[in-house]
C-alpha cells in the first residue's frame, strides 16, 4: 500500500463516517467497495481490514453517544448479545467456505433496496400506529446481522439500523446501539481473523496500515456525524438512513449486474 492508497483511505471513512454515524451506521458497508474497487484491497483481506476500520473509528461517536448518556439501555445489550457470537461464526463461514463477493453484493442489494424505499414511505406517510419489535427479534435479527458482518465485515449498523427504525424504533435510540454492537463485533472480528491468519494460508490477516489510516478517517467522521446528530429532526434522519440503504443497494445491483 503507497501513501497515496492510505491518504486516500483516511478522507474516504472521514466522508463515509460523518454521513453515516448520525443514523447508526459505522460506514464499512460504503467502505467495503471503495477498498475493492479503488485500494485494490485483495480478497479475503478485505473483510478483516474492514472490521480494523470499524474499530478504530468506533470510538468517535461512542464517544459523543456517552457523554450524551444515549449507550445505556437494553436494546445496546440486546445487539451485543446477538452479533458478537455471529461475528465469529462469519469469520469461520469467510475463511473455510469463501462466500463470493457476487453473491453478498445480489443478497444484500435484493435485502436493502426495498427495504430501504419502504422506509422512505413510511417516513414520508406514517403509519398511525407503529408496533415495536419483540426481544427475540432482536436478538435473532443481531445474530443473523452478526454472521453477514463476521463474513463480510460491513459491521451490521447498515442492515440493523434500516429494519428496527421500520419496524418503529426511533433513530435516536437505535444509532447508539447499533454502533456500539459493530464496534464490539468488529472488535471481536478482527481478532478472529488475525487468530485464524496464524492457523491457515492465503492473504487472511487485515491490511494493518490501511485499515488505520481509513479508521482514523471514520473517527473524526464518526465524531462530527454524532454532534450533528440531535441537530437533525427524526424525519431527516429516517429518510436519511431510507436513502442510504437504497442507494448502496442499487449500487451493488449495478455492479453485480455490470
Amino acid at each position: 500500500m503507497t501513501g497515496q492508497a492510505e491518504l486516500s483511505g483516511f478522507a474516504a471513512g472521514l466522508l463515509i463516517a460523518m454521513v453515516t454515524a448520525p443514523v447508526g451506521v459505522s460506514g464499512a458497508v460504503f467502505l467495503l467497495p471503495v477498498q475493492l474497487s479503488v485500494l485494490n484491497v485483495p480478497s479475503p483481506a478485505v473483510t478483516p481490514t474492514n472490521l480494523l476500520f470499524n474499530v478504530v473509528a468506533g470510538p468517535g461517536a461512542l464517544a459523543r453517544h456517552y457523554r450524551a448518556g444515549n449507550l445505556a439501555g437494553p436494546l445496546t445489550r440486546l445487539l451485543i448479545a446477538g452479533t458478537l457470537p455471529g461475528v465469529v461464526a462469519g469469520a469461520f463461514i469467510r475463511v473455510f467456505a469463501v462466500p463470493g463477493a457476487a453473491v453478498f453484493r445480489v443478497l444484500v442489494g435484493l435485502l436493502l433496496l426495498p427495504l430501504g424505499l419502504w422506509l422512505c414511505a413510511r417516513t414520508l406517510r406514517p403509519p398511525r400506529r407503529a408496533g415495536q419489535p419483540s426481544r427475540r427479534f432482536i436478538t435473532t435479527l443481531a445474530l443473523a446481522v452478526g454472521t453477514v458482518g463476521g463474513v463480510y465485515g460491513i459491521g451490521g449498523g447498515s442492515l440493523l439500523g434500516p429494519i428496527l427504525v421500520g419496524r418503529g424504533m426511533p433513530v435516536a435510540l437505535v444509532a447508539p446501539a447499533a454502533l456500539a454492537s459493530t464496534f464490539l463485533a468488529s472488535l471481536v472480528g478482527a481478532g478472529a481473523y488475525a487468530a485464524l491468519s496464524l492457523m491457515t494460508t492465503g492473504d487472511i490477516a487485515p491490511h494493518w496500515r490501511l485499515g488505520l489510516t481509513c479508521g482514523l478517517g471514520g473517527l473524526v467522521g464518526g465524531y462530527l456525524g454524532a454532534r450533528l446528530q440531535p441537530r437533525l429532526p427524526e424525519t431527516a434522519l429516517r429518510l436519511i438512513l431510507g436513502l442510504l440503504a437504497t442507494t448502496l443497494a442499487a449500487g451493488y445491483l449495478l455492479q453485480t449486474i455490470g
